[in-house]
């Protein structure tokens, strides 16, 4: 079976938490809210891709306990080819997340994601042979991104690489195997070791990782937009204009949705606009997978925003 994407990578249960105060050590405080929801870098692109109507599969690791079991139930649900997820022997990962006002502390604890080693991609080498583009991030171990890398490329299937959360022992031949590596500005510095303040000092350290090979360099800069640099090309491509209420899973959205509209034929500007375009509505809805529209939807919540999207691809 042929699927237009297959996201490699992490599955998280977000465990969110509403605080007064944090308690002391030892100590036991009550908490007004508490809110589960469906999360990880690696399931939020792929929801976002299949949402938009996308062919995708999942290579990932769910735990053994409910909450894996729970997962696993909504990757169905959401219409996304399971074939490659599989029951780890850990608990499933889990973030749980404590908010205080606008301040968040996070936990992470990768649990069965743990699990997703360089050798269980042998198992599911024709999911990544018969794909049209191979979806990364970095929330599993980068060894197993590394494998990943290296089974596409012999079977000469792009891949799209999202760095986040940042690591400094990314190895950059790998990176350079890549079609289309995505940073945002601060995992782009942390890689090159250079500023990124203004666009052109993001230019330049975008080109600094071209000359090293890597092919499409895709950077997103939040409300300034996403620039596309390689060594042919370099365009900033503006960001929408909305009132947002929450960025948590924003990177994800644009990252699903510029995989679908790419492997859906659009050149890579086009379909960058339409991720940027995509990547807007969600920041105005609150969650991460809870934000993400479907096709249909899309239409009538860029217009209410004001989003003007002309090209007849958009949802498609």
């Amino acid at each position: 079976m042929t699927h237009d994407i297959t996201v490699i990578g992490s599955n998280m249960m977000e465990l969110s938490t509403d605080i007064d105060r944090m308690p002391k050590l030892g100590e036991t405080v009550a908490a007004p809210n508490f809110h589960m929801a469906f999360g990880g870098k690696g399931a939020n692109q792929a929801y976002a891709a299949s949402q938009l109507g996308s062919n995708v599969a999942m290579i990932s690791k769910v735990g053994s306990d409910m909450l894996g079991r729970e997962y696993l139930k909504h990757f169905k649900e959401s219409g996304i080819d399971v074939s490659g997820v599989s029951v780890g022997k850990k608990s499933n990962g889990v973030a749980p997340c404590f908010i205080q006002g606008n301040m968040n502390s996070i936990i992470i604890v990768q649990g069965a994601n743990s699990e997703l080693t360089p050798d269980v991609l042998d198992d599911y080498r024709d999911i990544i042979k018969n794909s049209r583009l191979i979806v990364l991030q970095q929330e599993i171990s980068l060894e197993t991104d590394y494998k990943a890398i290296e089974i596409a490329h012999e079977y000469g299937v792009p891949v799209m690489l999202n760095p986040a959360p940042a690591n400094d022992d990314i190895d950059i031949k790998h990176v350079a195997m890549c079609e289309f590596y995505s940073p945002n500005e601060t995992e782009l510095g942390r890689l090159t070791k250079m500023p990124i303040e203004t666009i052109e000092q993001i230019k330049a350290a975008a080109h600094k990782l071209v000359d090293l090979g890597v092919k499409n360099v895709i950077v997103t800069i939040g409300s300034r937009g996403a620039l596309w640099v390689n060594k042919d090309h370099e365009e900033l491509i503006p960001s929408y204009k909305v009132k947002a209420v929450d960025s948590i899973g924003a990177g994800d959205s644009f990252v699903g949705a510029f995989s679908h509209y790419y492997t859906q034929g659009e050149d890579i500007s086009t379909a960058l606009k339409h991720a940027n375009a995509y990547a807007a509505v969600t920041v105005t809805r609150p969650g991460s997978q809870t934000s993400y529209p479907t096709a249909a939807e899309l239409p009538a919540l860029q217009k209410q925003l004001g989003i003007d999207v002309t090209d007849e691809l958009v949802g498609a």
